[in-house]
Parts: C-alpha cells; structure tokens; sequence
C-alpha cells in the first residue's frame, strides 16, 4: 500500500532538523514540507481557520481555544517551543510602575490576541507568583484572535484604530505591556533580571512553560490512527542528535543556550508526552480556564490524541 504523503508545517529548530533533512523519517507516512516558520504565527493561522496543513505546529493556548470551539484537529503530545515569561512583561520607567500589583486599575498592552500563549503564562506569573488581580486591569490588545468565534472577557479591549502598541508604551500612555519588542531607553522588563527569575521558577517551583504543541487533523488521524503514535516517535528520535550536541557543550545562538540551561536544572529540556508534563499541562489548562480562554477545565489526557 502506499504512504500517505502529508503536508506538513513546523519550525525547523535544532531538534526538529534531522526530521526536515530526512536523517528521521515516519514509520508510516511521508511528510511534504511546506514553511520554513519564518512565519510561523501565520501558519498557526491559516491552519485554525483554513486546516490548510495535514500536520501543524500550533500555539498550544491557540489550541485550546480551537479545540473548545470544535475546530478539527487534535495535538500529540510533543512540544517543539518552551520559554520563560518573566521577560516577556516591559514597563515604561516612567509611568509610575513599581512592580505588578500597580497594573491594577491600569491599561496594560499585549501583542496580537489575548489567546496567545505568551500572554498567558505572563498573566499568570502575574497572579500566581505576584498577587495580581487580572481582572483589575483592562487588557489591550494590538490584534486579532487566530480562533475568529472566541469571545474575550469584557476587560479586553482593541486598540485605538490607527495607534501601535510600541509608540504608546513609549509615550507612557499604557504604561506596560506584554510581548512587544520595543528599543527604548525607557522601557524595561518590569520583573528584575527576567532570565535568573525564570530559571528560579524551573528550580524552585518546576515552572517550565509550554508553548506550542503538534497537531494532526482529524480527518488524517481517521484514514490513518497510526499516524499519531508514529508522529510522537519520529520527534523523538529527531531530538536525540541535538540533546547529544547541548549536552557536549556544541552552543550556537540564545535557543540552545535557553535549552541547554534547562538541561542543566532537569536533564532531558524537551521532555515529549503526558505524564512527563502533566504538572505544565494541568498548570495551563487551569489557567485558560482562570483567564477566560476556555469554558471549563479538561483533562490532559482529554486533549491529546492516544
């Protein structure tokens, strides 16, 4: 019989490399490579609203979302991005800020969609390690959602037509923001030393963020169940070169850097399936649920395809 061929969209990254060259191949199934993820947020895009891929990386609060909103697709538990947050909340030094419980009663910026996993974990560094009160704050949104039916809470609001995000934290007219890239003298991460605050997390408290996921569209997962075992496998065969490479010490650029200080805290940085993760998983389905990003909490074991 002949293998499926399909089409397939990630970011090529040191542990997905041997996956897109070919030294890994799927037991079952071909993959036809399309976008290299030099535009990877349109990918996750077009794969919500169009199911334009076969197989997709995916944000995994975008997930969430599209799964509560009975969009086809279902993830493996394979998670190809992780990051620390602490960095990702900036503050304009000049706007009265003094650490997060003054975002209360204050707009507060967040780049793209409230649905967007960045944004997630950052709030809820926010709550959980800091006191704030979310919903005290109006929630500010340079874009749209990538799920077109979800509706946020009533304390997220567009931004003035015209306006961009990073020219209004500069002015101070919102005095912080989420996810921005902004090259300001007066603009500074609001959490001291972003980086050591998150590797404190993953020390003290296993804090290790997920942030995109893999998924297969239902339809595939139908003609051909085997595809999502055999999917799970190829990534981790994929990642073994690369674990090989950080832990001789092989660095090139911030990403291996990031993965291979992790390394350093729990041994394996890209750990793959459920119960390696359920702490991270039960973590960020609570907090969708918190934040208003799905209806109810579900089980890990619930999301994920068997």
């Amino acid at each position: 019989m002949d293998r499926p061929v399909l089409k397939t969209a990630f970011v090529t990254r040191g542990h997905t490399r041997a996956l897109k060259d070919g030294r890994v191949k799927p037991r079952s199934f071909d993959c036809a490579f399309v976008d290299d993820g030099a535009h990877i947020i349109q990918v996750f895009r077009r794969m919500v609203r169009g199911l334009e891929f076969d197989i997709s990386e995916m944000a995994i609060t975008t997930y969430l979302c599209a799964r509560a909103h009975g969009i086809p697709f279902t993830a493996i538990p394979v998670f190809p991005m992780r990051a620390f947050h602490h960095g990702a909340i900036v503050h304009n030094v000049h706007a009265g800020i003094g650490g997060p419980k003054d975002l209360e009663g204050r707009r507060v910026g967040v780049n793209r969609g409230y649905t967007v996993t960045t944004g997630l974990w950052a709030r809820s560094i926010l709550q959980h390690q800091y006191g704030v009160d979310l919903n005290r704050i109006t929630w500010v949104l340079s874009g749209d959602e990538h799920v077109v039916a979800y509706r946020p809470p009533a304390n997220v609001v567009p931004i003035e037509k015209g306006r961009k995000m990073e020219d209004m934290l500069i002015a101070g007219e919102i005095p912080a923001a989420i996810g921005v890239q902004v090259d300001s003298p007066d603009v500074k991460p609001l959490i001291p030393k972003p980086r050591d605050a998150g590797l404190a997390a993953l020390r003290q408290r296993g804090l290790y963020p997920i942030n995109h996921t893999i998924v297969i569209k239902n339809d595939v997962l139908a003609a051909h169940p085997q595809v999502a075992a055999d999917l799970f496998t190829a990534f981790a065969e994929a990642k073994q070169p690369y674990l090989e490479q950080l832990a001789a010490g092989q660095i090139n650029g911030s990403e291996d850097q990031f993965f291979k200080d992790v390394m350093d805290v729990i041994g394996d940085p890209l750990p793959y399936g459920i119960e390696q993760n359920r702490a991270m998983l039960d973590a960020l389905i609570g907090y969708a649920v918190e934040q208003g990003i799905i209806p109810a909490r579900v089980s890990a074991n619930d999301v994920f395809a068997t």
